[in-house]
């Protein structure tokens, strides 16, 4: 990230005295790549007005579509209050930088609160995949949780992706070797020039991966032959795993299901994990156990004409997400209580 990538880093920090005691990780955006709660129409509507929508300012880690902490505090702080400076701080730098407007993407559900109790940001709600770990011991008594249709489809497509002639290996952290990482990129690369994506990660990404990065890296491999031809790229912190990108040189039916999601749920469980967060979009992903949840993010916009047309986009948005979600939760695998709901996560249990 930097100049010319189009995430320049324009950070806010908030200070008593000489002591750091707040910091809400901010950048200047000239496109809407990489950010996955989507404002293309709004880029489109106010050049039909005549007005630039680039510069903007986003708070989120930069291409990765994961929920997490924006505002930071030292631990003796009130959050609330300060969460309101360091938004005063993004208004600031917006009115230097002569930004459209300001984009906190990704927000914890405390953090939406705060947002909204300060009362500037417009809340806008979408939606992803996740799954929660209702306390399952076992990958079996994760899917002894589903319907019997839906226990026989997901039985069956693990066993085709266990019939190819292919051995599925599980590397993490320092078990990736340079030359592990190389087949990554080759991977990403490929999948990247399929689906005309920019490929984010840079080649210097993939060479310093395998000494600067922690143990976080999580990837589900198919080799062929001793080759890597397919394969997930996750990344595990605490309780938490993500999946991010996948990529394959060979086809195989079910392999992407068995890499992307069983192999990742089966280590959640082995391991206690809590959430394997698979991103937006991809309504075959409930068919495997990930279940839609709210995601929350924070807008502002400069010129009024456009405000007011995003002010009044957002609550019918939110109305078609929150149906979406209850419809897309409706048709998940899990059984069915007597009430015809479906029993879904046994978070209690």
């Amino acid at each position: 990230m930097g100049r010319g990538s189009g995430w320049e880093p324009a950070h806010v920090t908030a200070w008593r005295g000489k002591r750091l005691v707040g910091a809400l990780p901010l950048y200047l955006k000239t496109h809407s790549y990489g950010e996955y709660i989507f404002d293309w129409g709004w880029a489109d509507a106010a050049s039909r007005l005549g007005i630039g929508y680039y510069p903007k300012l986003v708070a989120m880690v930069p291409v990765t579509p994961v929920t997490g902490r924006r505002f930071l505090f030292a631990p003796d702080e009130d959050p609330a209050r300060l969460a309101s400076r360091l938004i005063d701080g993004c208004f600031e730098v917006a009115d230097a930088a002569k930004c459209s407007s300001i984009h906190l993407l990704f927000l914890s559900p405390e953090e939406q609160q705060w947002v909204a109790a300060d009362g500037r940001l417009m809340k806008r709600v979408s939606f992803q995949f996740h799954w929660r770990n209702a306390n399952y011991d076992t990958f079996d008594d994760f899917v002894g949780e589903f319907r019997s249709s839906m226990r026989k489809k997901l039985r069956k497509e693990r066993r085709v992706a266990s019939d190819a002639a292919l051995r599925i290996d599980r590397l993490q952290g320092d078990e990736l070797r340079a030359a592990d990482w190389r087949a990554l990129e080759r991977l990403y690369r490929a999948t990247c020039g399929r689906k005309g994506s920019y490929p984010y990660l840079s080649q210097e990404f993939f060479e310093l991966a395998p000494t600067s990065l922690d143990g976080s890296p999580l990837v589900f491999a198919a080799r062929y032959d001793g080759r890597i031809v397919a394969a997930s790229l996750n990344f595990a912190k605490g309780g938490h795993l993500y999946g991010r990108y996948w990529g394959a040189t060979q086809r195989h039916d079910m392999l992407h299901f068995e890499l992307c999601y069983y192999r990742l749920i089966e280590h959640a469980i082995d391991n206690g994990m809590r959430r394997f967060e698979a991103g937006a979009q991809g309504t075959h992903k409930l068919r495997r156990g990930l279940m839609p949840v709210p995601i929350y993010s924070g807008h502002w916009i400069r010129h009024p004409v456009l405000a007011q047309a995003v002010a009044d986009f957002l609550p019918r948005e939110a109305a078609s997400v929150e149906e979406q979600i209850r419809e897309l939760s409706h048709h998940g695998p899990f059984r069915r209580r007597t009430d015809g709901e479906p029993d879904s996560q046994r978070a209690s249990r």
